[in-house]
């Protein structure tokens, strides 16, 4: 019985890393100057309503080599919402602005025109 359990969660542990290295390749992909939002990565890799697992993998990038630019992931809104897990608080809008993208009170200035849609631009 203790086994089953151990393989079970050994499954689940698997399949999270899967996702999460997913997620890290898609967020590779996005160019420089470019934002998209946890729900837009959630949608490509055929699980949209994993938005918050989204998140999550972002919080756990950090130990992750090569290191996915995290920055460059923001919520729906362009709202920095991730950024209390960088450094510090104001380091991920740091990142964005050496991208070369403007943030102003937390959110990315002209969020719909930078946003980067990976369905549309990696179009599987």
């Amino acid at each position: 019985m203790k086994k089953k359990v151990q393989n079970k969660i050994k499954k689940e542990q698997a399949k999270e890393y899967s996702f999460f290295a997913d997620v890290f390749d898609v967020v590779r992909l996005i160019p420089r100057g470019r934002v998209t939002s946890y729900g837009a990565i959630a949608a490509y890799l055929g699980t949209k309503l994993s938005a918050r697992m989204v998140g999550w993998a972002m919080n756990a990038s950090h130990s992750t080599r090569p290191k996915p630019p995290a920055q460059r992931v923001v919520n729906r809104n362009g709202m920095l919402t991730g950024k209390f897990h960088f450094e510090t608080p104001t380091k991920m809008e740091e990142l964005l602005k050496k991208d070369g993208i403007t943030v102003k009170n937390d959110k990315v200035v002209d969020f719909k025109n930078i946003f980067w849609d990976p369905d549309v631009e990696l179009g599987y």
